[in-house]
C-alpha cells in the first residue's frame, strides 16, 4: 500500500453505496428506507450520504424529486 492509499477510500465507499442505492431502488425500495440500512449507515457519514445523493448517476436513476425528498429532514 502506498503512502496516499487512504485518499481513495472515501470515494470508493461512496461509489459502492451509490451502486447499492440504485440497485435497491430498482428493486422497489424507497430511498429513505435504503439510506437507513445498516449497510449504508455503518459505512458513510451523513455528509458522505449527501455526496452520494449528488452523484449524477444517482440523480439520473432516482430522479430529482426523489433525491430532494431523501435530503429533507425527517420529522
Amino acid at each position: 500500500m502506498g503512502a496516499f492509499s487512504f485518499l481513495g477510500t472515501s470515494s470508493g465507499k461512496e461509489s459502492n453505496i451509490a451502486t447499492y442505492v440504485i440497485r435497491e431502488h430498482r428493486r422497489g425500495r424507497t430511498v429513505n428506507e435504503i439510506l437507513e440500512d445498516h449497510y449504508v449507515t455503518n459505512r458513510l457519514t451523513p455528509e458522505q450520504v449527501n455526496r452520494v445523493l449528488d452523484r449524477p448517476e444517482v440523480i439520473r436513476a432516482l430522479g430529482d424529486q426523489i433525491v430532494a425528498e431523501a435530503r429533507s429532514p425527517k420529522s
